[in-house]
């Protein structure tokens, strides 16, 4: 896997920028299988998802998510954070 721009989907509902994920995060992308591991700076994976090549694809996917920045945190009260 590498790091390559595009988008994926927070367990929040926003769409992330693969090369800004927020959260002191990093993500792996493999764009052939379209799969987005997004991990601490040590390794550890803490979520994965889909990989979009542009906002425009999410929304062909049928997906409604407001693009957010990464400062924008993740998680919220409710979730323990």
């Amino acid at each position: 896997m590498s790091i390559a721009e595009g988008f994926f989907i927070d367990w929040d509902g926003n769409a992330r920028r693969t090369d800004d994920p927020g959260g002191g995060y990093c993500c792996e992308v493999d764009t052939v299988a379209r799969y987005v591991a997004v991990t601490t700076k040590s390794g550890t994976l803490v979520h994965e998802g889909t990989y979009y090549l542009s906002l425009a694809d999410i929304e062909k996917a049928g997906i409604k998510a407001p693009l957010v920045a990464g400062s924008h945190p993740w998680g919220s009260r409710q979730d323990g954070f």
